[in-house]
C-alpha cells in the first residue's frame, strides 16, 4: 500500500495541474471506485462537473481536493494499487482506469486526471469539510483549517508542522502493544505503513515487538527522529517503487527501494553489523529486522 512518501509525491505532482482548474467533465467508468461515496455515480459526476478545485491537500495516506464555492471536497484514498495520473486531453483509456476528470487550468490548459486502480481497493468520494480540532491547517497543501469527515479521525503525520509531539509520546507510553503495531495505527500517527515502520525501527535499533510502553523517553525520541529522517529521504527519492503500481502522476517510479536497510532484505547482511536480516510474520504481512542490532528487550 502506498505510504506517506508515495502519496505526497502524487499530491505534489497534482498540485500545479489541478489547483485553480475547472472540471469540465467527470466520467465514472467503474462504480467500484466510489465505495466511500454516499451518493450514486451520477451524483458524483453532477456535483463535480463545472466546479473549480482550490487545493491539493494530504493528511497521512489520504488526499483531498476542496471544491470551490462549497464546503465539500473530493477525498481520494489509493488503497493497495491506486494511481492518479496526468494525461493529455483525449488520451486513450488506461487499463484499470476507473474515473476520469477532463480539466482546464488557467495556465496549463486542458489536461485529464485519471484514477487508475488495478485491485479496486482505492476510492474517490465527495465529502463535507469540518473544522480541525486543533484549529491548525488540516494538512500538507492547504491553509484551511477544515478536513473531510472521512479523514478527521486520522492523526497528523510526523512531517506536518502541527504534529503533536507530546501526544505521540503519551500514546506510545500508555500502550502495551508491540511498538510496530502502534506505529501502524493511523489514529496515533499517520502515513506510516509496513515499509517505513521497518525502516524507522531498524534506524532506531528497536525490535518491532518491543512493548511500546516499555520504551524510554530517549528511545521514543530516537524513534520519532528516525521516522522523520526515513520519510524525508524517501520523499527526496520519489518514494518506494517495487513494481509499476507505485508511480508518480507521470507514471515514473521512485527509487527509495535502493536505500532500504531492512524491509524486503531477508537473508541479506545488515549494513551495520553484517548479521542476516530476519523476516517474521506480522498481521498478515511481514516484519524485517536485524536480530543483533534490534534485540528484543
Amino acid at each position: 500500500m502506498p505510504e506517506l512518501p508515495e502519496v505526497e509525491v502524487v499530491r505534489a505532482g497534482l498540485e500545479p495541474a489541478v489547483v485553480g482548474a475547472i472540471i469540465e467533465a467527470c466520467t465514472v467508468l467503474d462504480a467500484r471506485a466510489l465505495t466511500r461515496h454516499t451518493g450514486s455515480p451520477d451524483s458524483f459526476e453532477r456535483e463535480l462537473t463545472g466546479r473549480t478545485l482550490t487545493a491539493a491537500a494530504r493528511r497521512g495516506k489520504f488526499l483531498w481536493f476542496p471544491v470551490g464555492g462549497t464546503s465539500r471536497a473530493v477525498v481520494a484514498h489509493l488503497g493497495m494499487s491506486g494511481q492518479m495520473l496526468l494525461r493529455e486531453p483525449g488520451a486513450p483509456t488506461e487499463r484499470h482506469e476507473r474515473i476520469r476528470w477532463d480539466i482546464v487550468h488557467p495556465e496549463h490548459g486542458e489536461l485529464s486526471v485519471l484514477f487508475v486502480d488495478q485491485r479496486t481497493f482505492g476510492s474517490l468520494a465527495v465529502d463535507d469539510l469540518h473544522p480541525t480540532v486543533d484549529g491548525a491547517a488540516a494538512g500538507r497543501g492547504t491553509t484551511q483549517a477544515e478536513v473531510p469527515g472521512q479523514v478527521a479521525h486520522i492523526a497528523r503525520d510526523p512531517l506536518d508542522p502541527a504534529f503533536d509531539v507530546s501526544r505521540f509520546h503519551r500514546e506510545l507510553a500508555r500502550r502495551a502493544s508491540g511498538v510496530k503495531r502502534v506505529l501502524l495505527d493511523q489514529t496515533v500517527v499517520s502515513g506510516i505503513g509496513n515499509i517505513y515502520a521497518d525502516e524507522a525501527l531498524w534506524a532506531a535499533r528497536i525490535h518491532p515487538e518491543t512493548s511500546s510502553d516499555s520504551l524510554s523517553r530517549t528511545s521514543r525520541e530516537r524513534l520519532l527522529a528516525a521516522v522523520v529522517a526515513v520519510m524525508t529521504k524517501a520523499l527526496a527519492e520519489g518514494g518506494t517503487s517495487f513494481d509499476a503500481q507505485y508511480v508518480n502522476v507521470n507514471g515514473q517510479a521512485g527509487y527509495f527501494a535502493h536505500s532500504l536497510e531492512a524491509y524486503g532484505r531477508e537473508g541479506i547482511p545488515c549494513s551495520r553489523c553484517e548479521t542476516a536480516i530476519k523476516r517474521v510474520s506480522f498481521m498478515n504481512r511481514s516484519s524485517h529486522f536485524c536480530p543483533r542490532c534490534q534485540r528484543r528487550r
